[in-house]
């Protein structure tokens, strides 16, 4: 996924990586809107959830995401996760204090605001912040509306 955008390098996404609770997620639950999103986008990016899994539901998701699936211990684990796919290709979406750090290392990094709540430190990190999940996965779905958020 190639995106110009005027005053910037060019952003060329190849990776995405989520958080599910919180996220994608509310009490282990898919939230209204993810699927069909997350699928089209799992189309175009290769995507991976990454989760320490709190209510047990991570595997059962990324499947039904057609998501790559990883069971992380904490945010360190997340940011190694970014970093083996290469920063300058991955946009990670997020909303905890253990995603700050790849929301920091990722070409682009997106906090949702959710129904979980949202770090202030995450947000501090994040490249955009977008009121749900639905708004981040439609900026990937139709990346032309980047350009407004992030030109110069």
């Amino acid at each position: 996924m190639q995106i110009d955008i005027p005053g910037r390098a060019p952003l060329t996404l190849e990776h995405a990586v989520f958080d599910l609770n919180g996220t994608l997620s509310l009490d282990g639950g898919l939230l209204p809107g993810v699927q069909e999103r997350a699928r089209a986008l799992s189309g175009q990016l290769s995507c991976l959830l990454l989760t320490a899994d709190t209510f047990g539901t991570g595997e059962a998701v990324a499947r039904a995401l057609g998501f790559a699936f990883q069971r992380v211990a904490d945010g360190a684990e997340k940011v190694a996760a970014v970093r083996s796919r290469g920063i300058q290709h991955t946009v990670a979406v997020g909303n905890g204090q253990n995603d700050v750090g790849m929301l920091r290392e990722s070409a682009l990094g997106i906090v949702v605001l959710g129904p979980e709540g949202t770090a202030v430190s995450a947000l501090q990190a994040a490249t955009i912040a977008v009121p749900n999940i639905c708004v981040a996965l439609d900026l990937l779905l139709h990346p032309a509306r980047l350009i407004a958020t992030l030109r110069a």
